[in-house]
């Protein structure tokens, strides 16, 4: 049982947490790539690059578990660590405009703020109780995407005056660089106030009992735990089509060649702002679903909504079907967000949980690479609807495979790890 101080202290500093959260998500989805398209014009490797960024840090999250837990650092105090290395890297790209910089600051830069998320899963598992937990981070996830929309919308705003400017005064070449100059110090900005609390959050050590001779040895629970397993591989089947779906927004509302015509703004509006409200309003009845509902229902659930929206997006090329298709990914990611970050509670046995979640976002992090790769090289060659049928049908067939784990889906005690109840 989490203590009821530690629990606040947590509470509190994460809602602090999560207005920099915010911003940092607007920047990951939408502005470092809509700069590369549109104010770099990046070549196809520099926009997977940039659109990869986190997944690389996930990639790093093996090496980073172990690191942390051999080292004896307190969970939170090793996160804020690596966010303030990814403060300077997006420091460095402030003081020293240009695409090679700006390109190798965001990879670096979002990188460390995705390496700390099996960090803060085992905050929460150790500060949350887990009747709440759902609740608990939903509360403070509407805070982040209320932050991601209202920064979205302004940043979209300055966005499109600035490049209707430089338009008009193309000589004001010093001018169109001061923009590139200020977004990635806000989003330096952003790290150094979410590494600030997350020092300040209670925590200890991870656990040493399980560490391994090597960052990899967390991977043996994909071998030893045949639940686990076939989660993880469900969940690539879906999330790869997913992310590469998600990669392509941005090229799709932003790239001129598919004469949807929208200024900058819009793209930001449509991109940023309307999933945003969708997340805000959905997101604590997911965290209410979380702590109540069959998990597997719930995955099973949001599979589906994941591929209506994509096929709505992609398929529709008037406003209202763009309007659409963000509304439905909004309600998805709002679902997304909860089940994702906090699924290997109900995994995981105690004191395994920043191990699991590990192997977890290490995964991720390969098909996070991967398939903006796979994106930008598919979109020469396939019309956007066709790759957005494609990706909904494979999210169908992991639905599928989903459904006989059903049975196992029964909300565990709190405390209990599902693993714990299949083995019974």
């Amino acid at each position: 049982m989490a203590d009821p101080l530690r629990t606040q202290i947590t509470y509190r500093y994460e809602r602090l947490r999560a207005v920099s959260a915010g911003v940092l998500e607007a920047a990951a989805t939408t502005f470092l790539l809509l700069i590369a398209v549109r104010g770099y014009e990046a070549g196809a490797l520099d926009k997977a690059l940039v659109a990869g960024g986190g997944s690389f840090g996930l990639l790093l999250t093996p090496l980073v578990v172990f690191f942390v837990t051999t080292r004896g650092w307190p969970a939170a105090v090793a996160a804020s660590r690596l966010l303030y290395v990814g403060a300077g890297s997006f420091f460095f790209a402030a003081l020293v405009p240009g695409r090679p910089v700006f390109v190798t600051a965001s990879v670096l830069g979002m990188a460390s703020a995705a390496s700390v998320i099996p960090l803060l899963t085992h905050l929460y598992q150790e500060n949350y109780p887990a009747a709440m937990r759902g609740r608990l981070f939903s509360r403070t996830l509407m805070i982040r995407i209320a932050a991601a929309a209202l920064f979205s919308g302004l940043a979209g705003h300055v966005l499109s005056l600035h490049f209707e400017l430089f338009r008009c005064l193309p000589l004001v070449f010093a001018l169109h660089f001061e923009l590139f100059r200020c977004l990635p110090l806000v989003f330096a900005l952003a790290l150094v106030w979410a590494g600030y609390c997350l020092a300040h959050c209670p925590s200890h050590p991870l656990d040493r009992g399980g560490a391994g001779a090597h960052p990899l040895h967390a991977l043996r629970f994909v071998r030893e735990d045949r639940l686990f397993r076939r989660t993880l591989i469900c969940w690539m089947l879906m999330g790869f089509p997913n992310l590469a779906m998600l990669s392509l927004r941005v090229e799709y509302l932003a790239n001129p060649k598919y004469k949807l015509e929208l200024t900058v703004g819009m793209v930001a509006v449509l991109t940023g702002v309307v999933p945003n409200l969708a997340r805000f309003v959905l997101s604590p009845v997911w965290g209410w679903l979380f702590d109540r509902m069959n998990f597997f229902v719930l995955r099973v659930t949001l599979n589906l909504s994941f591929a209506i929206g994509i096929l709505t997006f992609f398929v529709s090329d008037s406003l209202t079907g763009l309007v659409l298709g963000a509304v439905i990914q909004g309600i998805s990611v709002a679902g997304g967000d909860v089940a994702w970050s906090l699924w290997v509670t109900k995994f995981a046995p105690s004191g395994r949980v920043a191990d699991y979640m590990s192997v977890h976002t290490f995964f991720t992090g390969v098909r996070g690479v991967l398939a903006p790769l796979a994106t930008f090289y598919c979109v020469a060659r396939f019309a956007p609807g066709q790759m957005a049928a494609v990706s909904s049908a494979l999210i169908v067939v992991a639905t599928l495979m989903l459904l006989p784990e059903i049975k196992y889906g029964r909300r565990a005690r709190p405390g209990r790890a599902l693993v714990e109840e299949v083995s019974e």
